[in-house]
């Protein structure tokens, strides 16, 4: 039962996460990374700076140390100088004490020199220790100036990524303004249109080259050709000149004479009336 609850809790936990990844803001993520990695180059150069430190006060206290061995060395051979020529003035005393003081000094001198000599192990491992908190944090620094250049990417990339969104909406909404299956497009509408202009002009040149059409044409012109032919007597009735001859070339005698051939006509046949 608790190793199925276990499961169970698991379960949930990476059922949120999940959700929690997915609904995230890449750019907070990005700028959280950032910060991130600004602490821990902070963190990092804390810590190079403190090693840096114990190597600086190593070499205080081993410069203290080494002025000291030298002191106590000075006073140990001035030591030695005075309890010799206590001797030889014969001042056993005064030259036993020199002596004492001078093993004294030694002592101290001995005791210095291993602290000393401690102290020079540490700082070179200082040394150590420091020159690879200096190359940590130079490498740091350019793993962090590369992951502010990758951030600047990232935001383009991201940018360029919600703009190719909107886009996809945008024509998305488009897809879904589109006419739909039940009702024709513009295209389809056109296309029905010629259609029936291109049978329509199919049957035209179809009757006009057929018999009918023929016939229909040849009747037409034997109308107009007894329509003109009528125009044209009844205009010589009247003393006009035909529609064939042009008006420019019938003269002023031509008209009076063909207007009295009329009147002629009627006199000549009162006359034979009357002789009958």
């Amino acid at each position: 039962m608790l190793k199925a609850l276990q499961r169970w809790w698991k379960y949930v936990t990476a059922a949120f996460s999940s959700k929690v990844e997915e609904k995230a803001d890449p750019k907070i993520q990005i700028e959280q990374a950032i910060e991130e990695a600004k602490k821990q180059h902070e963190l990092l150069s804390q810590q190079a700076a403190a090693v840096v430190g114990n190597q600086k006060q190593l070499e205080l206290k081993l410069g203290r140390a080494i002025e000291e061995v030298e002191k106590l060395q000075g006073s140990a051979r001035q030591a030695l100088l005075m309890a010799d020529k206590a001797t030889r003035a014969g001042d056993t005393g005064a030259a036993t004490q020199y002596e004492d003081a001078a093993q004294s000094f030694a002592m101290k001198l001995v005791a210095e020199e291993a602290s000393m000599k401690d102290l020079k192990g540490l700082h070179d491992q200082s040394i150590t220790a420091a020159m690879a908190a200096r190359k940590a944090v130079e490498t740091n620094a350019l793993n962090l100036q590369k992951q502010l250049a990758e951030r600047s990417k990232l935001l383009s990339q991201l940018d360029n990524a919600k703009m190719q969104e909107r886009m996809n909406a945008a024509l998305s909404q488009m897809n879904e303004l589109a006419p739909k299956g039940d009702v024709p497009s513009l295209a389809e509408v056109r296309d029905k249109i010629e259609t029936r202009y291109a049978k329509a002009l199919g049957e035209s040149e179809i009757r006009t080259d057929s018999v009918g059409s023929k016939m229909m044409e040849v009747e037409k012109a034997q109308l107009d050709a007894e329509a003109a032919s009528r125009l044209d007597a009844l205009r010589v009735g009247l003393g006009l000149a035909p529609a064939s001859v042009a008006p420019q070339a019938t003269s002023t005698v031509e008209a009076g004479e063909a207007a009295a051939v009329p009147e002629a006509a009627p006199q000549e046949q009162v006359k034979e009336g009357g002789d009958a």
